[in-house]
């Protein structure tokens, strides 16, 4: 694979006066920089940018570190898209040409440890990694304790490790193409490509680097974060915005069962809850676009306002693409139409990424699956969603 870095431009830091909380009141700030400690390129705003779009990635390695886990977790499990799947997805991100990769989290199978990077993620999606800018998931936050495993959290330490780099004894560098990994931040950061500002957000706040608080409020690692989005939007002039987390604000997946409200924020996930916030700050900067992984289908929802209601006019869409090739999910129906009354389209049986092309005064979109799902025949493949948008800001 050819890397293709440098044909963008990169937002290296932001000093943090004073920031607007969500109520607009002025909140004092250490100095913070956005994480991203490399020069930044000539910016060209009349150009047409590429970035591939995906999350929910590479299996667990069936290594001799893994040999205690349960087979049916491993690349090569027939519940699993596997080595193919994450191939699969690489080879048709490559095939974009694209200028950057933005990764939604969850890269790396079952707790993301370093190891497991190096072995599976890095086997398909290493000739892209200089073009890639991640976002993490709760698979490299979290323990996994389901299926019979009993895997530790890593709380990012592989995450980081990979994309940042690390010393001789495994120990993450505090900066790099993740963001900075400190005990006040963790990887959210900001750059810009053409006429158009992204951020990278890290929701992963039910973990013991962000104490396990997910109030974006007060003076918690989320809160910080928060407070950070609220001035790097106050310091956006770019015309277009998009932000990208992994759990997703509004859910294609969640039953009724689960959710009396299907287009309520935040179902079935406290961080989906707390990055209505998020929601409401880029409600209020006019940005144009949203995109989450996590749930492992793709899925594509009408412009809403914060509390999920359906704004043609100054609403945001969210684009989910949680199929980079791990397994997949179900999308939610009822009576045959799907239960969230927000979405648009959504497939649940093949893997794919979407091309975003970015315009100097909007967007389009394309995202064709590239490979069937476990189960399903060649048929999944003919499923195909393009459209286009414009910039608010």
């Amino acid at each position: 694979m050819v890397k293709r870095f440098g044909r963008t431009s990169f937002t290296l830091s932001i000093a943090f006066a004073a920031v607007l909380s969500a109520a607009g009141a002025a909140v004092a700030l250490p100095q913070l920089s956005n994480g991203w400690p490399y020069a930044p390129t000539p910016q060209h705003t009349d150009r047409t940018y590429t970035l591939a779009a995906v999350g929910d990635i590479a299996c667990e390695p069936d290594t001799t570190e893994n040999a205690g886990n349960p087979a049916q977790l491993k690349c090569g499990s027939a519940s699993l898209g596997g080595m193919p799947a994450e191939f699969a997805t690489a080879r048709q991100a490559d095939a974009m040409h694209p200028d950057l990769v933005a990764l939604l989290g969850d890269e790396q199978y079952e707790v993301g440890k370093l190891n497991d990077f190096e072995q599976s993620f890095e086997q398909a999606w290493g000739g892209l990694k200089m073009m890639e800018r991640p976002s993490p998931g709760n698979h490299e936050y979290y323990a996994y304790t389901k299926h019979g495993d009993n895997e530790a959290a890593q709380n990012g330490a592989g995450y980081f490790g990979y994309f940042n780099g690390h010393d001789q004894n495994g120990t993450p560098y505090p900066q790099g193409q993740a963001g900075n990994d400190t005990s006040d931040e963790q990887g959210w950061y900001s750059y810009d490509i053409g006429n158009w500002h992204v951020i990278s957000l890290n929701a992963e706040c039910r973990s013991a680097a962000f104490g396990n608080d997910c109030s974006t409020t007060g003076n918690g690692v989320l809160a910080r974060e928060t407070q950070w989005l609220a001035q790097d939007l106050h310091a956006d002039h770019a015309a277009c915005t998009v932000a990208y987390w992994h759990q997703p604000t509004f859910s294609a997946t969640t039953s009724t069962a689960d959710a009396p409200d299907p287009a309520a924020p935040g179902a079935g996930s406290p961080e989906g809850t707390a990055a209505q916030a998020w929601w409401k700050l880029l409600y209020n900067a006019h940005a144009s676009l949203v995109l989450n992984g996590h749930e492992h289908v793709y899925a594509r929802f009408r412009p809403m306002d914060p509390n999920g209601h359906f704004d043609p006019k100054n609403g945001i869409p969210q684009i989910t693409v949680g199929t980079g090739g791990e397994d997949l999910d179900t999308v939610a129906t009822s009576g045959g139409s799907y239960t969230n009354p927000n979405l648009v389209t959504a497939q649940d049986q093949a893997f794919g990424v979407m091309n975003l092309q970015l315009k100097p005064n909007g967007y389009t979109w394309d995202y064709r699956p590239v490979q069937a799902g476990p189960g399903f025949g060649s048929t999944a493949l003919s499923y195909h969603d393009s459209g286009s948008g414009t910039c608010r800001g």
